[in-house]
């Protein structure tokens, strides 16, 4: 469903932007963009792929993957089907951290010497747990504006 993919990639990019904007981080977010390489035969298009730890080296300018790092964080929302192969593109690109969100289920994948390990927590916002992913998007639904307010709240708390 077209419609729920847009929108749990809306709300899962708000997610990451409040975190970075409460940690004092950038991001340079590319948004649903095909990453392209040469070296290999299938390009990924991941709904949302971001630099944050790495946006000083790709800020204010056109990405290319042949010289640059590739994103810090990849997004993908799959409601349809798994390409279990994407694991192996995002794998030999690089991607240090890779998010895959079903509808229901939240995964995190970490680059751990050359294969991707599932973890509990992301490493870039290692203190969220994933129940508040959960809970932000089950309140983003019914109320964005209330959802952002105490997600951002609750990030302050934190930190």
């Amino acid at each position: 469903n077209k419609q729920l993919n847009e929108s749990h990639s809306r709300f899962i990019e708000l997610f990451i932007r409040i975190l970075v904007v409460e940690m004092g981080l950038k991001i340079k977010t590319m948004g649903s963009t095909t990453l392209e390489r040469e070296d290999l035969d299938r390009s990924p298009e991941p709904d949302n792929a971001y630099y944050i730890q790495n946006q000083p080296l790709v800020a204010g300018r056109k990405v290319n993957l042949q010289h640059d790092p590739p994103p810090d964080l990849v997004v993908e929302i799959d409601i349809t089907h798994t390409d279990i192969n994407k694991l192996q593109l995002y794998t030999s690109m690089g991607v240090p951290e890779f998010w895959r969100y079903n509808g229901r289920i939240w995964r995190i994948y970490q680059l751990q010497a050359g294969q991707y390990r599932e973890v509990e927590s992301s490493p870039t916002f290692p203190f969220v747990p994933k129940e508040h992913l959960y809970e932000f998007l089950n309140q983003a639904q019914q109320d964005e504006v209330e959802a952002e307010q105490m997600f951002r709240s609750w990030v302050r708390q934190q930190l």
